[in-house]
């Protein structure tokens, strides 16, 4: 019996990079998922296609989580898909161009945290209400919120924000049997990674982790599998820093 057999899933930012490896990952071990996106529709139908040929079960809902009302939506959504809800991973998030924060605008600073930290505390929210007893909720964060880069002041904060989130929910839930933790990933090999950094500048990352690489998408994924799975059942509370050895 596949690990997840039965279970529900949401999984929102599903379409490209670790939130389509999450969800591919959470799909192979038996779990029905609902993901959201917010633009990527082609990505989004080819991670539907791409779980549906393996055997999988995965569900693309569009969705923009900066607007009000949204985060509500979804997970009304999806319980209303899945039968019920088992798993929350909150992968969404915006990112940016790393700005300083002399120029950074208010509106850039509003909707990183109307994404990154808002939209994750109303599923939370959600999920306090409406997940199953036993269920797995997984944040996912970054490394900058421990190692901080200039530039990147609204996103480091926002995943701050989420990261106090966790530390308050599994205090909240745990009576409930529900967990909840953090993932910080370090530089993952996405196309939003490349796409927004050089090449040089990627190697000297890698060259700076105990493994000499960056990190992949399933790499988080697998962290993120075994967290909500039977054998994550004695670690809440707690931020897993997968970043390779980096520090």
């Amino acid at each position: 019996m596949a690990a997840l057999e039965g279970r529900t899933a949401v999984v929102t930012g599903g379409s490209r990079g670790i939130g389509r490896a999450i969800v591919e990952r959470l799909a192979r071990d038996g779990a029905h998922v609902v993901f959201s996106y917010a633009k990527a529709a082609t990505s989004a139908g080819e991670v539907e296609r791409t779980v549906k040929e393996a055997g999988g079960s995965a569900r693309a809902v569009q969705v923009n989580l900066g607007k009000r009302g949204a985060a509500q939506w979804l997970m009304e959504t999806a319980e209303e898909l899945l039968g019920g809800l088992d798993i929350l991973v909150n992968n969404a998030a915006l990112s940016f161009t790393p700005v300083p924060i002399a120029e950074t605008t208010e509106e850039l600073y509003d909707r990183a945290m109307a994404v990154n930290a808002k939209a994750a505390f109303l599923t939370i929210r959600y999920a306090a209400r409406h997940m199953r007893d036993g269920g797995r909720i997984v944040n996912i964060s970054t490394l900058n919120t421990v190692r901080p880069a200039a530039g990147n002041a609204p996103y480091a904060a926002s995943k701050g924000a989420l990261e106090q989130l966790t530390a308050v929910a599994a205090r909240e839930l745990g009576e409930r049997g529900i967990t909840v933790n953090t993932v910080s990933p370090g530089a993952t090999d996405t196309d939003l990674l490349r796409g927004t950094n050089p090449e040089e500048l990627l190697a000297q990352i890698a060259a700076l982790t105990p493994l000499s690489r960056l990190g992949e998408p399933s790499d988080i994924a697998d962290v993120v599998a075994f967290l909500v799975g039977p054998d994550g059942r004695w670690l809440t509370g707690q931020n897993l820093q997968a970043n390779g050895g980096l520090s």
